[in-house]
């Protein structure tokens, strides 16, 4: 899955990259992309379910605070897309994203199928003012800080919107698999739609992101929680120990081929 085939509003070839210009920030969006998202909002899940029993919810939620905060700096700091800079702020705002909507479930007491549509209201006020600002919600010009901020304000909001609206799937009655079942649906649906016409190439692709955190989650609960409760039995420990190795193999291999840079950044980066 390419980013012509998802994303679509690729720049053109007098808008890529030349040298001296400012690098794009984030990925290509390739089949490794997905991948990677994927096991970051299951690891993210239970990583922060993990910390909240180990540290407890306050101290959890401050050093994911403090840890998400150290890893934006990081990612701003750079000047182009450096791949474990990069899939570690994802994994952190995964971890805080998730400590987040469940912060506002378990201590202030605010029902899923409340929070959930508050989530949508929030991501879409940060798309509107995105694209006010900018006239795009392209991710292919992530070159500027205005439009990073943007970006990550808008990833952030997705982690809590698909966190709540997985927690409200999985109270509902469908227990994991069934949430599993649903969402592993859901997210063809909007590449279908593109192919088909019925869906922009924005849209269908930041409907996907919104998925895919549903989508890693389930996944990661089912195999954390007891068979008692529908689940494998792992425990969230083991769990988030074999993601995280599964998301250090797969960004340790993009680090080296390089295969979700644009050759046209690669040959750039070649000549700085």
């Amino acid at each position: 899955m390419s980013t012509d085939h998802f994303l679509g509003h690729r720049p053109s070839s007098r808008s890529r990259v030349h040298i001296g210009e400012a690098a794009n920030k984030v990925p290509e969006v390739t089949v490794y992309f997905w991948v990677v998202k994927v096991l970051t909002t299951g690891m993210g899940e239970t990583a922060s379910d993990f910390l909240a029993r180990l540290l407890g919810p306050v101290p959890a939620v401050a050093l994911g605070g403090l840890a998400f905060t150290a890893a934006l700096v990081l990612q701003f700091a750079v000047r182009r897309y450096v791949a474990w800079i990069y899939w570690t702020a994802i994994v952190m705002v995964s971890v805080f994203g998730t400590m987040t909507a469940d912060v506002l479930h378990v201590a202030l007491g605010v029902p899923y199928d409340l929070s959930t549509p508050l989530f949508v209201v929030a991501l879409a006020a940060v798309f509107a003012l995105w694209y006010a600002s900018e006239r795009t919600l392209s991710i292919h010009a992530v070159r500027t800080r205005r439009r990073e901020a943007f970006y990550w304000a808008a990833v952030l909001a997705t982690f809590a919107l698909g966190t709540a609206a997985g927690d409200l799937t999985a109270s509902s009655g469908l227990a994991y698999l069934g949430s599993i079942a649903l969402f592993a649906v859901a997210i063809a649906l909007p590449a279908v739609a593109h192919r088909t016409g019925l869906l922009g190439a924005v849209a269908a692709f930041w409907t996907a992101y919104v998925l895919t955190r549903p989508l890693g989650a389930s996944l990661a609960d089912w195999m954390a929680a007891s068979p008692a409760h529908g689940g494998l039995g792992w425990g969230v420990g083991p769990v988030t120990l074999s993601w995280t190795v599964a998301i250090l193999g797969f960004v340790g291999y993009l680090a080296v081929t390089r295969k979700d840079v644009t050759a046209t950044e690669r040959g750039a980066r070649s000549a700085a």
